[in-house]
């Protein structure tokens, strides 16, 4: 009876011991190997697989080497024309070097949310409202940079950061509408005022042209007379031209003359 007890007592002993030796690690994991509380150069990462780990002498740490997406919380920053905004953003960003990862920083994600909660207030605290709402790709890639930057020495690389949302003020929304609608009110009075430039242009082209051919003049008038006539409800009276009667006064003069 106490064989027996003692075999399974040996038993769950090795068990333990088997299930804090062996470790079994995804592809995407990779493990920082403790041993006596150092981690050596070539040998202190292994995986993904089957690793085995010395009980009491080594310890591993588990890094993931996915990207992973963080969501930075909404910032209140005040722009460079002294707009206060709330603007939130999103990073992306995977671990390079699982060593510097573990080693160099006590947790690299919440270092990663500082970073970027920091440099997210400073970049737009240097921006106008304007370039904040206009020019947020470039933003996002001087964001990128300065963010990749200060987590390269944790073995950190930010691949992507883009800002989500721009909150305003709503006597800031009202004010952006007034200037939206008299931007479009101006436009509007340029075009009608380039027509009406181009209008005259065109009528003073044409004023040109029927000077210097007055045969152009009658044409015209013959014209507009046949236009007019068109409508049989209306009555239409016509100031003739004077020259029309020059040719007839003539004739009417010699015959006076003759008599």
């Amino acid at each position: 009876m106490y064989g027996f007890s003692g075999f399974a007592v040996a038993v769950v002993i090795i068990l333990i011991i088997l299930a804090n030796t062996i470790k079994i690690l995804k592809e995407y994991e990779r493990g920082v190997i403790f041993t006596l509380g150092r981690v050596e150069q070539e040998t202190g990462v292994k995986g993904p697989g089957l690793i085995i780990v010395l009980p009491i002498i080594q310890k591993v740490a588990r890094v993931s080497l996915r990207t992973v997406t963080m969501d930075v919380p909404s910032q209140d920053v005040i722009t460079k024309d002294n707009v206060t905004v709330k603007v939130n953003a999103v990073v992306y960003f995977k671990v390079m070097d699982p060593r510097r990862a573990v080693i160099e920083v006590e947790d690299f994600y919440y270092a990663t949310s500082q970073i970027a909660q920091t440099t997210l207030r400073s970049v737009l605290g240097q921006s106008l409202l304007d370039e904040l709402l206009a020019k947020r790709d470039e933003i996002n890639i001087e964001l990128q940079k300065i963010i990749d930057q200060q987590t390269e020495p944790w073995g950190i690389k930010v691949t992507v950061v883009e800002v989500k949302n721009v909150d305003l003020p709503e006597s800031m929304q009202r004010a952006i509408a007034k200037q939206a609608e008299a931007e479009r009110e101006r436009r509007a009075k340029v075009i009608n005022a380039e027509g009406e430039y181009q209008a005259a242009q065109k009528l003073t082209d044409a004023a040109a042209i029927i000077q210097t051919q007055p045969a152009a003049l009658q044409l015209r008038f013959l014209q507009t007379i046949l236009a007019m006539s068109g409508d049989r409800n209306t009555t239409t009276i016509l100031p003739l031209p004077i020259e029309l009667f020059k040719p007839f006064m003539g004739a009417a003069w010699k015959d006076v003359g003759k008599g």
